[in-house]
């Protein structure tokens, strides 16, 4: 054996004794550990490198996800008995997931079970202040219920919190119809078409409004 077989066949022994080494203490990257310990919710790379930049892996559809989406089916086909089996389950599974919350508080409408559809509202609203759909509901709710005044809080609240959303104005304005409050009724329903003309039941409304008056 020549002097350079030698010296090869030693730096060959020395890599592998180094590697197993290594392997045996464990004191080696473990492939997808590190950086998803460090770096959950980052792509790995950066502006200066884009061909390094991976993308977060898709996360597969969870049994909750798939109650939901059950329960939207069921509702697009006004089978609410479906619908609420999936909202119940998915509950259970998660009772302050808001997606499914909210869709507690359509069913529960919908069945004019009023007190349970108060009961999701607020559960809402505790897990997040500031959901002005939420308050929009409950406004609805509440004057079914007849608490009227607590109805007009929650309105006000829904469009303090999303003064842009045309629908809280027109709810809010066939709150105060109820009331025979006419003249507020109107300028919440001019307000609620001023925001979105595609509301043409407030037109509607507004006609109804003058023709009693003329």
């Amino acid at each position: 054996m020549s002097i350079s077989q030698i010296a090869l066949f030693l730096i060959a022994a020395t890599i592998f004794y180094i590697f197993f080494k290594k392997l045996f203490s464990g004191d080696y990257p473990k492939r997808g550990i590190d950086y998803e310990a460090k770096l959950p919710d980052e792509q790995i790379g950066g502006v200066s490198s884009p061909e390094k930049i991976f993308a977060q892996p898709k996360v597969q559809s969870s049994r909750l996800d798939e109650l939901l989406q059950l329960a939207d089916d069921s509702i697009s086909k006004e089978d609410f008995e479906d619908a609420k089996k999936a909202i119940l389950s998915a509950l259970i599974l998660d009772e302050k997931n808001i997606d499914v919350l909210q869709r507690a508080v359509f069913l529960a409408i919908q069945e004019e079970d009023f007190n349970q559809a108060v009961h999701h509202c607020e559960k809402i609203i505790s897990l997040d202040g500031e959901n002005d759909l939420a308050f929009g509901s409950l406004a609805n709710t509440y004057h079914k219920l007849g608490e009227d005044d607590k109805a007009i809080e929650a309105h006000k609240k829904a469009i303090s919190l999303d003064f842009n959303y045309a629908p809280h104005y027109f709810n809010y304005a066939n709150t105060l119809y109820d009331l025979k409050k006419i003249d507020e009724a109107k300028q919440n329903y001019k307000k609620a078409l001023e925001l979105d003309d595609g509301i043409e039941e407030a037109q509607v409304m507004i006609d109804k409004i003058d023709s009693k008056e003329a």
